[in-house]
């Protein structure tokens, strides 16, 4: 048997229930895993309220988790019982003490990184990956703006995009967080949207910036795009405030030829070799101390509800881990 957080119907986090479920041997294909650490994420409330529909119910939440290969099914090879491994992909089903899931989807961990930290960074770490190294290749010498810029991916990317060389216009909610992204990398904080766009412009002197990185999406998705110099890339991976509604693809051509895009990790990850470039640039960046993972909140697992109102409240900042 194994402990999990479930939801039985959609809604807020008076839904989640610790519940003690059937723990089966892993299938073919498949890898049993321990969990030391599971991550959270702004994509459990998506599956938790309904946004994202889970495959059935009851269901278990939760994307990312980090912990030790207690069995493996037939024709695994590339692990073994013992491993050090992470995750941060689907199927949902990490908010549990263990779990089988499929091994290619399994990577092992660097002597160097722990569980915990593994956790804290693998979906936001690899999320970073994506949208700086491959949505939209930032070099040396561009300036971008990243929203959330003190929360889990925002850190990361603050960090990332100043060691390629880049200039980052952070946005935040808080003079706090304005702090915090400083402290991490971001050359200039925007503190709300009412006046980004103002300042984008200010601070490129006109220019406008080749690339926006927004995970607030309904709230900020008008201001982001007049961030936008001619040609550039309006990257919406996220929707904190809510969905984006429908868009006029006129306005892209009217407002300087624009692109838009909503990438997601699932998509960049889903072949092995992709997730095993992703995750291997991560951990040299960390390993580098080019980026530090920053574990601002833990939970137990079992009260997660409190850590979903917590992130919804727009209260953390950097990582949030769930134990066991």
């Amino acid at each position: 048997m194994t402990h999990a957080i479930r939801i039985h119907t959609h809604g807020g986090p008076e839904v989640m229930r610790w519940e003690e479920i059937p723990l089966p041997e892993p299938g073919p294909g498949e890898a049993r895993v321990r969990h030391e650490a599971v991550g959270l994420n702004y994509i459990d409330v998506y599956y938790r309220t309904g946004l994202y529909k889970a495959p059935a119910m009851p269901a278990i939440l939760g994307m990312e988790g980090a912990g030790i290969v207690t069995a493996i099914g037939a024709g695994v090879s590339h692990l073994a019982v013992g491993d050090r491994v992470a995750y941060a992909s689907g199927p949902i089903g990490a908010y549990a003490t263990e779990r089988s899931i499929a091994a290619d989807r399994l990577v092992k961990l660097p002597a160097e990184i722990d569980t915990r930290t593994a956790a804290a960074m693998m979906l936001q770490g690899m999320t970073a990956q994506y949208l700086l190294r491959r949505t939209h290749t930032v070099k040396a010498g561009e300036t971008i703006v990243v929203h959330a810029a003190a929360g889990g991916v925002g850190l990361i990317m603050c960090q990332w995009a100043k060691h390629l060389g880049a200039t980052v216009i952070g946005v935040v909610s808080t003079p706090e967080k304005a702090e915090l992204a400083r402290a991490h990398g971001a050359a200039h904080v925007v503190i709300g949207i009412s006046h980004l766009v103002e300042e984008v412009k200010r601070i490129t002197q006109g220019a406008m910036v080749p690339v926006v990185y927004d995970s607030i999406g309904k709230d900020s998705f008008t201001a982001s795009i007049d961030c936008l110099a001619p040609l550039g890339l309006m990257v919406s991976f996220g929707n904190a405030s809510g969905p984006v509604g429908p868009v006029d693809v006129g306005m892209l051509g009217a407002k300087g030829s624009l692109f838009l895009t909503r990438p997601s990790l699932a998509t960049y990850t889903s072949k092995r070799s992709d997730l095993e470039r992703s995750a291997a640039d991560l951990f040299d960046v960390v390993r580098q101390g080019a980026v530090k993972i920053r574990i601002n909140q833990t939970f137990p697992l079992r009260d997660a509800a409190l850590a979903h109102i917590a992130l919804e409240a727009r209260k953390t900042t950097g990582s949030t881990v769930l134990l066991p």
